[in-house]
């Protein structure tokens, strides 16, 4: 008997369900085995008869002539299609295939840490052959929906936080989202400058079927303002006036120490 056909499944899952796995319960319609003649395709009461066609064993033998001697073709018998045995009184329910049309509900189990187009396969819940074949798998495809504030890196999250130049420049520390759905603190080091990224260990994806888990990586965006009350625009105008300050000094010192090195060489 052939192994019937196996199915796939499309499932859309959000990014927490990826990342911490979940239960889903489908319904997808499929062949199975017809409950009446329990997937025999007889009626219930009657019996199969042997094929007399191939006289049970579910071969056709055929003997040609060639060239180089006499051979046997061996096929499969078409009358009862390699069973051996058929149907004399065909089931009512099923009409003889014993297999009916019907839609079933799945439980799949959808580990934690998989990923966008990955498959979960369910064994043995694909479709059931004609006449109560061993029934093939069903393969659920992933699709993980994006999320709002976390994007996915292997097994690393990957989180862009937002801060302030006065951040930026004096250091702060700062309450942090994660994938878990809680928060954690995280020192700013004065002088940070934005790109910099710092990692919250062992707080990203699991590895599939492991204890094992990736990282979260905390990457700094430093926001320019946009709009500022006269304060602060007279404060940062001063800072810009010292900063320029600063930055002749240190000119003036570079060019004193290249002119008095310059002078040394000449002497």
């Amino acid at each position: 008997t052939q192994r019937g056909a196996d199915l796939r499944y499309d499932l859309t899952i959000t990014f927490e369900e990826a990342v911490f796995g979940c239960q889903k319960e489908i319904e997808l319609p499929r062949w199975e085995a017809c409950t009446t003649c329990r997937g025999s395709g007889a009626q219930p009461g009657t019996s199969t008869s042997r094929c007399s066609a191939c006289q049970g064993t579910g071969e056709i033998r055929r003997v040609q002539q060639s060239i180089f001697g006499q051979f046997v073709n061996v096929s499969m018998c078409e009358r009862c299609r390699g069973e051996g045995r058929v149907i004399t009184t065909p089931c009512e329910k099923c009409r003889g295939q014993g297999r009916v049309r019907n839609n079933r509900r799945v439980v799949v189990n959808i580990p934690a840490g998989v990923d966008d187009g990955i498959n979960v396969r369910v064994t043995g819940e694909g479709e059931v052959s004609a006449r109560g074949g061993t029934p093939g798998n069903l393969y659920v495809i992933l699709t993980v929906k994006p999320h709002q504030f976390f994007k996915r890196q292997g097994n690393d999250i990957l989180y862009e936080l937002p801060i302030s130049f006065t951040q930026a420049a004096l250091g702060d520390e700062v309450e942090v989202p994660t994938v878990d759905g809680k928060t954690t603190n995280l020192k700013i080091p004065a002088g940070t400058q934005s790109n910099r990224s710092f990692r919250l260990k062992g707080m990203g994806v699991p590895v599939v079927h492991s204890s094992a888990r990736g990282d979260q990586h905390v990457i700094v965006k430093v926001v320019t303002p946009t709009s500022l009350t006269p304060e602060q625009k007279r404060l940062l105008e001063e800072f810009a006036r010292l900063e320029r300050e600063q930055s002749e000094q240190n000119d003036k010192n570079i060019f004193r120490n290249l002119f008095e090195k310059t002078k040394d060489v000449f002497q």
